[in-house]
């Protein structure tokens, strides 16, 4: 039984051992965001991938991935009527259209699972 205010899921080894792993690895930089615990890593990751699926439900119909390469993403803004690239500045994403940090095209970006695999790999997340 789990402590008061807690809920148990089971899940397959194979995926248990994957996120085990990776925590293993990512510890001291887990840590620095404030996760210190394998089960607190998973509630981060599982609120992450809530939070992406929720912008990408909110602005997927109005933003389209057109093509990634190695340091860029270009979307078609169907609002604006516009083509936006995001692009890979001194270690961060940079909107070229709207020439800022954080906008709805870089929220876009990190919900797109793809793209957040290769941003992750270099060290490039939402969080900073």
């Amino acid at each position: 039984m789990p402590k008061a205010g807690f809920k148990s899921i089971t899940i397959s080894e194979q995926v248990y051992d994957k996120f085990h792993d990776v925590f293993q690895k990512n510890k001291s930089e887990l840590a620095m965001k404030g996760v210190n615990s394998f089960a607190g890593y998973v509630t981060y990751m599982l609120e992450d991938m809530m939070l992406k699926d929720k912008t990408f439900a909110r602005y997927a119909p109005k933003l389209e991935k057109i093509s990634v390469d190695d340091d860029r993403v270009i979307i078609k803004d169907n609002i604006k009527n516009r083509i936006a690239e995001v692009t890979i500045q001194r270690g961060e994403l940079f909107c070229q259209l709207c020439e800022e940090k954080d906008c709805v095209h870089i929220g876009f970006v990190f919900s797109l699972p793809d793209v957040y695999e290769v941003l992750n790999s270099k060290g490039i997340s939402r969080l900073k």
